[in-house]
């Protein structure tokens, strides 16, 4: 069995999970619409081919195969903008359940490691960026990472200028039952932060910066190999930006958070099918 069809499998199984909906048509029947676990399985693939819209569908109308774990034939494929008003439609607490089926594919280990990025933002035309005011040109994207498993297992997007420390409590906290510890450099380095994490049952692995012979004392007693998995979010950054693309191809910002979580997913899927092996 090829890889795509295997990671097709597996996303009809997870979406029809996440959106219900087990026994629906994938196709739209008696006057309505696509079926929503449908709809989700092609933007999955959509991200895996790293294509746009127009030629993702180009493609799979040449993958009968691939169609049919959907429950779609070749004619039955939707009008790319379909896709893109689904893409509206379906809210971001869709595309969140997603993420967390996809990390429960793996065997996570509680140990985590936070760490952001930027994602750039597709180039827009001077015209399309005057009317909409669009003038912030990168995503700032910070992922939480299972240490073992290197699955995404949440993920934060902004355009605002906010500080690490805010955004590794937001996090942290969305995950605090399923962590035993949590590993981010200097950058996170607040007392409080620690204080609520270890309120939350979760050890922070968080050095100091080093302005006190205390700074100093606090970093020893941090183990080097457990705070040197930190470098594993970045190892993950590095690939879903190697395989599925450094930029997201929305306009609005919402739909481009939504794009991002979405890439997580699909990297957390390929992933596992990989480990399978």
């Amino acid at each position: 069995m090829s890889r795509i069809s295997r990671f097709t499998q597996r996303v009809v199984t997870l979406a029809k999970n996440a959106v219900g909906g087990r026994s629906e048509s994938a196709a739209p029947t008696g006057g309505g619409g696509f079926a929503d676990y449908a709809v989700v399985s092609l933007h999955c693939l959509r991200v895996y081919l790293g294509e746009s819209y127009r030629t993702a569908l180009d493609w799979l109308s040449e993958m009968p195969r691939i169609l049919a774990e959907i429950g779609l034939e070749p004619d039955e494929l939707p009008h790319h903008s379909t896709l893109v008003r689904a893409f509206d439609r379906l809210t971001m607490s869709v595309w969140r359940v997603l993420l967390r089926l996809s990390a429960q594919e793996h065997s996570t280990s509680g140990d985590a490691a936070i760490d952001s990025t930027y994602f750039d933002r597709e180039n827009a035309s001077k015209h399309y960026c005057r009317r909409t005011d669009y003038r912030v040109q990168t995503l700032k994207t910070t992922a939480l990472v299972d240490t073992s498993s290197q699955a995404v297992l949440d993920v934060h997007c902004t355009t605002e200028k906010r500080h690490d420390t805010q955004i590794g409590w937001q996090v942290a906290l969305r995950n605090a039952g399923d962590l035993h510890s949590l590993a981010a450099d200097k950058g996170y380095d607040w007392q409080k932060l620690r204080e609520k994490l270890r309120q939350e049952g979760v050890r922070p692995l968080i050095k100091h910066r080093e302005f006190r012979p205390v700074d100093y004392a606090h970093n020893a007693r941090i183990d080097e190999d457990d705070y040197g998995q930190r470098a594993l979010s970045e190892t993950v950054f590095s690939s879903i930006k190697r395989t599925l693309g450094h930029s997201v191809r929305a306009r609005a910002w919402y739909r481009e958070f939504r794009e991002i979580v979405l890439m997580c997913s699909v990297y957390n899927i390929k992933r596992s099918l990989t480990h399978q092996n």
